[in-house]
């Protein structure tokens, strides 16, 4: 009994465990596989790939068998390929699952690797090949195929080209990346070119609109909180100074007191007057 609940838990343990994490960098120099174990990967042993263009299946390479090295040479393509051109690539392995295989790049130019080389302007990328190496010389049913798309996103979208080409129609400010393989009649040959990334630049018009903008927001940003702190506190100031300086004339303030002389009139012909004895003064 005790062995049968022992079994179980270890069949349910395999069965519940998730495969060993994919290789990364996976990077062929001068007939070098190198790449890096996934992180807090344990017990991982790895198993190195190719596929010759016309063939439908993955082999093995033999000296590269579940092993815990992270390279391997594989200089023996040359003789068991065309040209010794094929895709080759590493998966890893634990406790009987496998992880996906990871294709390998190349970061220099070689006779089955496109050399490559990008240029970015405002608004388009250029993918710079080079026809002067590599398989390329064997004619035109070998082309390249320019696989692109905006950094961080898969490389789905692609163009077949003999030379350079340009890559229209791209969004300024973004970064836009792209890799480049070898095709004979729709075929991929050989390891592609590691994915290199470039910034599309802004055109001048759009960076002195941007400037505008930046100006504008700038200055929203400081003079907006300094009208209304003095708006708020300072009402009473912004009063006193808006309010003009005026004198008031002379001629403005008048003395009740002043009495102008009875006016007589010459038109009277008989005068009458009496004598005043006394005076009584009324206020007024």
């Amino acid at each position: 009994m005790v062995m049968l609940l022992m079994c179980f838990h270890f069949v349910t343990q395999v069965l519940s465990e998730a495969p060993p994490g994919l290789p990364q960098n996976v990077l062929l120099d001068n007939w070098q596989l190198t790449w890096t174990p996934a992180m807090e990967e344990r017990n991982v042993t790895y198993t190195v790939r190719y596929r010759s263009f016309d063939a439908d299946q993955w082999k093995d390479v033999p000296t590269c068998k579940q092993m815990s090295f992270t390279s391997c040479n594989v200089t023996f393509m040359k003789a068991e390929t065309d040209h010794g051109c094929a895709m080759i690539g590493v998966l890893a392995e634990r406790r009987g699952l496998t992880s996906e295989i990871v294709g390998a790049c190349s970061s220099q130019g070689n006779s089955c690797s496109p050399e490559v080389v990008l240029s970015a302007h405002p608004g388009f990328l250029t993918v710079h090949l080079s026809r002067n190496s590599g398989i390329a010389l064997e004619g035109y049913h070998v082309k390249h195929r320019i696989y692109f798309g905006k950094e961080g996103e898969p490389l789905q979208a692609y163009e077949d080209a003999v030379s350079s080409v340009p890559i229209p129609n791209l969004k300024e400010g973004e970064r836009y990346c792209a890799s480049v393989q070898y095709i004979y009649f729709d075929n991929p040959i050989g390891v592609a070119s590691c994915t290199q990334c470039k910034g599309i630049p802004q055109s001048s018009a759009a960076t002195k609109k941007m400037e505008i903008i930046v100006a504008v927001v700038i200055v929203l940003v400081v003079l907006i909180p300094l009208v209304a702190y003095i708006l708020l506190f300072h009402k009473k100031r912004i009063k006193e100074w808006l309010q003009p300086s005026y004198k008031i004339p002379d001629h403005f303030f008048l003395d009740v007191y002043r009495q102008s002389p009875i006016p007589i009139s010459s038109n009277s012909s008989t005068e009458l007057c009496n004598n005043i004895s006394s005076m009584d003064f009324i206020e007024q």
